[in-house]
């Protein structure tokens, strides 16, 4: 019997080019993980691509875990070594996709660096429209990340895809379908934006959520502001955080959205180290209750 909860599956992010991502899997899967997303930070590193899609779907073995989106994060706009790298990375992961199973490649737009967000919309056409064409002969999706990487409307080194304002540009810039969003509520709430009426505007061009929270000091806020010395705001594992998951994934199944969220880690300042699989567990299972808990079959 189908189980339509798996319509939007609980999962987490893997390290693709760790010393060996296989046994990491294996090693995770057991606490109930339902999808997995590798990715790949600035270059591929040298991975086999087709050795390393074999040895994921050997150590997922006969369990129902997809690898629905990959990542890709770098600055693929730019000339330097490293973000050459990072636009073949991309083309490699398309051009592979089909190996792992998976339907979307997610990623950074890049950016001219420095530079206001505005100026980098040529080079976003003509990188990301080869890009799109490419992807869209393969059956595949692209979908870009919300996170600002410490940039702003003005300057940064990564993304331009962090601000709604920005992805009204972009997409009007590059209308293909199979161009849209990798999401996620916690850089929204960096910006102190309320991240549902965000999400209710965007579901459409949202094609993969990653699992990230975020914890607003307010009190902070109102005696120092956002650029003093004290933390106004803290990333969070699903859970631990300021947003709320049953609303959020409601919506997305209002939305019609089908697919993964996948939990990004390492990121939280309490359940990291020795702690870090027992935040992102803790995180995994919350994530199924706000999903609506075990699922039920109707009787006949």
């Amino acid at each position: 019997m189908s189980n339509p909860a798996l319509d939007i599956r609980i999962g987490t992010m893997i390290r693709a080019n760790a010393p060996d991502p296989a046994a990491y899997v294996r090693d995770i899967l057991p606490h109930g993980f339902e999808s997995i997303e590798p990715f790949f930070w600035q270059t591929l590193g040298g991975v086999d691509l087709p050795r390393l899609a074999g040895t994921l779907r050997d150590a997922i073995g006969d369990r129902d875990v997809t690898m629905d989106t990959l990542g890709m994060f770098g600055n693929p706009l730019e000339d330097q070594p490293l973000d050459r790298e990072t636009l073949e990375g991309w083309r490699a992961l398309i051009d592979n996709a089909h190996l792992f199973g998976a339907k979307t490649i997610a990623g950074f737009t890049g950016r001219v660096r420095d530079r206001p967000l505005q100026e980098s919309l040529p080079r976003f056409k003509a990188v990301f429209g080869e890009l799109a064409r490419r992807a869209a002969d393969k059956g595949v999706r692209i979908a870009f990340e919300n996170c600002p990487m410490d940039g702003s409307w003005q300057t940064g080194d990564w993304n331009i895809a962090h601000n709604p304002a920005a992805w009204t540009m972009m997409f009007e810039t590059l209308p293909d379908d199979n161009i849209g969003l990798e999401w996620e509520p916690c850089h929204q709430l960096f910006y102190l934006i309320d991240p549902m009426p965000q999400l209710r505007d965007w579901i459409p061009k949202i094609f993969h959520v990653h699992g990230k929270d975020a914890s607003v000091r307010w009190d902070v806020v109102r005696r120092h502001g956002v650029h003093g010395a004290e933390p106004f705001a803290f990333h969070r594992t699903p859970g631990f955080g300021d947003s709320d998951w049953t609303a959020i994934i409601g919506d997305l199944r209002l939305g019609g959205y089908k697919g993964s969220i996948d939990i990004e880690g390492w990121h939280d300042p309490v359940y990291r180290g020795a702690l870090e699989m027992t935040g992102q567990v803790a995180g995994l299972n919350h994530l199924k209750t706000c999903r609506g808990g075990t699922y039920v079959p109707n009787p006949a």
